[in-house]
């Protein structure tokens, strides 16, 4: 009887382990964040946070609505969710109190969404030009430009930029292809290739900057993209998801661009929206990005086409 118990209790473990392990890190925290907040709230209104009802959950809902928008109370309900079945708790997400809470907010707010803008032709020759002329050493000047050049090229979030190693480049006569080994959409590793070509310009062209950051910094393996130690000391660290936005906003900022509403995932949306403009189709957009789904591509091509389409460009006056 206790073997019994005893083995009861390890497939236990291991389908909680089983659970984790379904889910990224980043999105493993992006849940504790969340839920975090939620046990903050049950705990000053004295309810459980876990496990939880449905109706502390409408209430906290409604408590967010005030300043969060409808995205982001869909996040947190998932997130209350899945750590619910990660502690093996049961909740019901999908329970009346609180879809039709949901429905109702959605009706008052509305649920547009404003998204980060994205970083189009004009804004990466500026941010290109301004890092090339930057006094500080050669060496930073070129991982940064690299790291926004192929960002941009690749269509790339930055989780799959930063995760890049060496041992992933494979230069061919056209350019470089480049193997995602796991992204946000291919939790479970079945890997993406990607194809870079030469530009003909030069001073923009993702490969020849890459080559020539590889190059300098004489990484042979490992993370391709990493951190600096006092000076210009390059460690064998790789870089942060953050400090790829934050090298974002400062490059944009020294352009003279007003980086409040650009973010990390603007690089990513501004490849998808300039190759939209330039008549690629979603297809092809997709096999870049790695979207799995047309719904976002789509918002892209809509957006880069919003002139182009205008039915008052066709009154002549």
């Amino acid at each position: 009887m206790n073997e019994l118990l005893t083995d009861v209790k390890k497939l236990h473990e291991e389908t909680l382990e089983n659970l984790k392990s379904s889910k990224a890190n980043n999105t493993l925290r992006a849940y504790k964040s969340d839920f975090k907040d939620f046990g903050a709230f049950c705990a000053k209104h004295g309810f459980n946070s876990i496990p939880t009802d449905p109706k502390v959950v409408s209430l906290y809902l409604t408590h967010l609505s005030a300043s969060s928008k409808i995205s982001t109370l869909r996040r947190r309900l998932v997130s209350i969710g899945v750590v619910h079945k990660i502690k093996g708790h049961y909740l019901d997400t999908k329970h009346p109190v609180i879809i039709e809470n949901l429905m109702g907010i959605k009706r008052k707010k509305g649920s547009i969404q404003i998204g980060k803008k994205p970083i189009l032709i004009n804004h990466l020759k500026q941010i290109i030009n301004v890092i090339d002329e930057q006094k500080i050493e050669k060496i930073k000047k070129l991982r940064n430009r690299t790291l926004i050049l192929l960002g941009f090229s690749g269509g790339f979030r930055r989780t799959e930029l930063i995760s890049v190693d060496h041992e992933d480049l494979d230069f061919v006569d056209e350019g470089v292809k480049i193997t995602l080994r796991r992204s946000k959409t291919d939790q479970f590793g079945e890997g993406q290739v990607k194809g870079l070509p030469f530009f003909t310009n030069e001073k923009y062209c993702p490969v020849r900057s890459l080559k020539n950051w590889l190059n300098l910094s004489k990484i042979k393996n490992g993370p391709i993209f990493r951190r600096f130690a006092k000076g210009s000391i390059l460690t064998c660290h790789r870089l942060t998801d953050q400090s790829v936005v934050l090298i974002i906003k400062d490059c944009l900022r020294l352009a003279g661009i007003e980086n409040k509403d650009f973010s990390g995932h603007s690089l990513r949306s501004g490849f998808a929206t300039v190759a939209a403009d330039s008549g690629a189709d979603e297809r092809s957009i997709m096999a870049m990005t790695g979207h799995k789904t047309t719904q976002m591509v789509r918002r892209y091509i809509r957006d880069a086409n919003i002139f182009k389409n205008s039915a008052l460009s066709k009154i002549k006056i």
